[in-house]
């Protein structure tokens, strides 16, 4: 089968399509023929073994073991490994492999509880971009930020990933959303259900504007004393970005365990019970994956490449195609 193989840490260079073995569903695995894949910006982070403890995990000097990059996917079961009673082949399924990788390829193993039906209005590539955004975007809000209806919630980089899916579930869980982006994705981001929209290029929220109970950080542009400045007296600030590097990574877990407002940070793989959440709010409509750019197979790196710049309006996605073309090194 065809895969995108991490041959090193770098720039897009580093990923190549090559052929390698199908692989096999261990116990409590599903193999997912796939047929679309979403690039997050964690990718991005693995691909250049940046920060360093990405190294730790995956390897010092290069990833380990013919790594296959990518984390989200969307296809249908092909089989299931023993113990799995919750999909048979032929179910259309999405979902996330984890940080260890293995979704950019024809073929996947997938963990059971890390799959969910694919939605039936969704397409695969639509279906593909909501795993890891998706559900970062809902613990960041319902369990890290304990947002309830009726409150104030504000979205830094409203028009990224995370912050498309948390716009649209911050309104279906009943707050009034503020969205933060630049001048260009300031009518995306109203269309997507935000109340208010500050265009940061023009104002800073922290200086101005109302006080919010929840703040939803994705990009890390501001200090934790200026976020504080914009919270109510029990307000809270919920940081999910690696974008400002360690050290503010390192300083919001610290803060975390004794500043009750500064919320503890979030991630992991997407769980089905997430997942089937996430479907509900997009079968009533209440949810919409906003797709940027869509790119064949065999333009991962390019596409890689463009999310690393930065400037994605909501999610990057991939359409793997037919199974037997050849693939190169």
């Amino acid at each position: 089968m065809k895969a995108i193989v991490q041959v090193g840490y770098g720039s897009p260079d580093v990923l190549k399509l090559k052929d390698v073995g199908k692989p096999a569903p261990g116990d409590g695995q599903v193999l997912v023929r796939v047929h679309s894949v979403a690039i997050n910006a964690g990718d991005c982070f693995t691909m250049k073994g940046k920060p360093f403890p990405v190294r730790l995990m995956l390897g010092l000097t290069k990833p380990r073991n013919g790594r296959i990059a990518g984390w989200d996917l969307a296809g249908r079961v092909e089989t299931v490994g023993r113990g799995v009673t919750a999909f048979a082949p032929g179910d259309e399924v999405y979902g996330a492999v984890g940080m260890n990788g293995g979704a950019f390829a024809e073929y996947a193993c997938v963990p059971e509880g890390s799959l969910a039906a694919k939605p039936a209005g969704l397409t695969f590539e639509q279906a593909a971009s909501v795993p890891v955004a998706g559900v970062t975007a809902l613990r960041g809000l319902r369990d890290a930020g304990k947002l309830q209806p009726g409150q104030r919630v504000l979205i830094n980089n409203a028009s990224g990933g995370v912050g498309t899916f948390a716009v649209q579930i911050a309104k279906a869980l009943g707050a009034e959303v503020t969205g933060v982006c630049s001048t260009k994705n300031v009518a995306m981001v109203l269309s997507i259900g935000a109340d208010h929209v500050f265009d940061y290029t023009k104002e800073d929220f922290t200086k101005s504007g109302p006080r919010y109970d929840l703040i939803l950080d994705n990009i890390g542009t501001h200090s934790f004393s200026d976020y504080k400045r914009a919270l109510t007296a029990h307000g809270r600030v919920v940081p999910n970005t690696g974008h400002a590097g360690m050290g503010y990574v390192a300083k919001s877990y610290l803060l975390s365990m004794r500043d009750p407002q500064v919320g503890r940070m979030f991630s992991g793989t997407p769980r089905t019970e997430d997942l089937v959440f996430l479907t509900g709010l997009i079968d009533s409509g209440k949810i919409t994956p906003v797709i940027d750019r869509t790119y064949p197979f065999h333009e991962i790196p390019a596409a890689m490449g463009y999310v690393a710049q930065g400037h994605v309006s909501g999610k990057v996605v991939v359409s793997v195609g037919p199974v037997g073309a050849p693939a190169s090194s």
